[in-house]
């Protein structure tokens, strides 16, 4: 009876494929195009790279066999995740908000809407398509969305607002942060828009999710200019008084908008934690082979010093863990319908607040050298500060689920330990929204 960490033949053979397409493909664009003053520009300058992606089933490979998809399991999509995070996060993030904004429609949708978008997901000729994923709001007084599933009615928490009138829901409000702006700031494809569909109950009630689609009249998008992951397309999202038809509500998701983004950032997780495992990686190799080839005016290269090996060591065994803990998480979602809220929480906070830890003493290790823009190190350190605050932020979402599961009396704490199913309900929402 073991515990198998070994990779099946099939999983070797999508790793090198995926290595092969990040090194050959992805790469020789990343440098000009995180240079690019223009973050719009810079964005743009990878489509190329996703087209071959896309063609080459990487871009939708999340997504259900049954509708055109790669139907690839958590596990599966975490090992190619990593080959592309060593490269670039920014354009892995790009990747994975197709799956962070068209999973829900899998999971909530209806056989018609699955149909519909996901198909047209998957079977997109020119290979330009892209999902998004449309719920965090701007920062303000009150505003943001941390505290989405706050037990209080607006204008706390989600302030952007559907009121049905007719066949259509009126949407009106601000989105910031999405991945939504597209190629040309006039949208995505497709993709799940978290609303408040009824502005008298608090987030566990009053949220639902609609299908915003590209050309929606009424709404305007706006590129971000960011310090890292440069590469992936995140937007402000003005709504005037846009009008999206009821067709596009999600059943599954009416009054269930916080269960929606608690599942979606657990889903995510293992692939954010995977990418600071490949920021990781990325450091270290370059901190040993620099190590072995500089001596900083000694005799011999410094990697013979106990300090450096020591510190080398600990890395390459906190990426390890890292990369196992992933796996785990994705695993874990794989057996139990992709639910992992607590384990898929717990992941995403531990890996990627680590691997930052290990980015950084890798900078210690090659020293003043590492701040030069052509040694690589100063991008790895700004994509690896992403990482932690970004997809449903460590301190701002992901602790505070994971502290709603525990506090539950009825929690089992040998739970995950036993493998067994950990049930994430409203009951586990609100913890700690309501100060005093």
């Amino acid at each position: 009876m073991t515990v198998n960490f070994t990779m099946s033949d099939e999983q070797k053979k999508l790793q090198h494929e995926v290595r092969a397409f990040a090194e050959n493909v992805l790469k020789p664009v990343v440098a000009d195009a995180d240079a690019e003053p223009d973050p719009l520009k810079g964005f743009q300058m990878t489509k190329p790279a996703y087209v071959e992606a896309y063609k080459a089933g990487i871009a939708m490979c999340m997504l259900p066999a049954a509708y055109g998809g790669g139907g690839v399991s958590c596990v599966d999509l975490v090992i190619a995740a990593e080959e592309i995070c060593v490269v670039d996060p920014g354009f892995a993030c790009t990747v994975l908000c197709n799956g962070l904004g068209l999973m829900p429609i899998a999971w909530y949708g209806s056989d018609e809407q699955k149909e519909r978008f996901l198909r047209a997901a998957t079977s997109d000729p020119a290979g330009e398509y892209l999902g998004g994923w449309t719920a965090s709001e701007p920062p303000g007084n009150p505003s943001g969305t941390a505290n989405f599933d706050i037990p209080l009615p607006r204008p706390a928490g989600v302030r952007l607002t559907a009121v049905r009138d007719g066949d259509e829901f009126v949407v009106n409000g601000r989105k910031y942060w999405p991945s939504s702006a597209g190629w040309d700031e006039q949208g995505v494809n497709a993709g799940t828009l978290i609303v408040r569909t009824d502005s008298e109950k608090g987030g566990t009630e009053g949220l639902s999710a609609l299908v915003l689609e590209r050309g929606t009249p009424g709404v305007t998008y706006k590129h971000l200019d960011k310090v890292g992951h440069r590469l992936a397309s995140n937007a402000e999202i003005v709504f005037e008084d846009a009008r999206i038809p009821a067709a596009n509500l999600l059943p599954g998701a009416e009054g269930n908008g916080d269960l929606v983004i608690n599942r979606n950032f657990a889903w995510s997780g293992p692939v954010a934690a995977i990418a600071a495992v490949g920021m990781a990686r990325a450091a270290y190799e370059m901190a040993l082979e620099f190590a072995k080839g500089n001596t900083a005016g000694a005799l011999r290269p410094i990697i013979g010093f106990q300090n450096v090996g020591y510190v080398l060591g600990d890395v390459a065994a906190k990426i390890e863990m890292g990369r196992y803990f992933s796996w785990r998480a994705a695993d874990y979602l794989d057996k139990h319908d992709q639910h992992a809220e607590l384990v898929g929480a717990m992941n995403k906070i531990q890996v990627t607040e680590l691997m930052f830890d290990c980015v950084y003493k890798c900078l210690q290790i090659v020293g003043v050298n590492s701040l030069e823009t052509k040694n690589g190190f100063g991008k790895i350190l700004r994509e690896a500060a992403v990482l932690p605050i970004y997809d449903g932020g460590n301190m701002g979402m992901q602790r505070r689920r994971v502290h709603g599961v525990l506090a539950d009396p009825m929690f089992n704490p040998r739970a995950i330990m036993e493998d067994d199913y950990v049930k994430f309900e409203k009951h586990h929402e609100g913890i700690d929204t309501v100060v005093g």
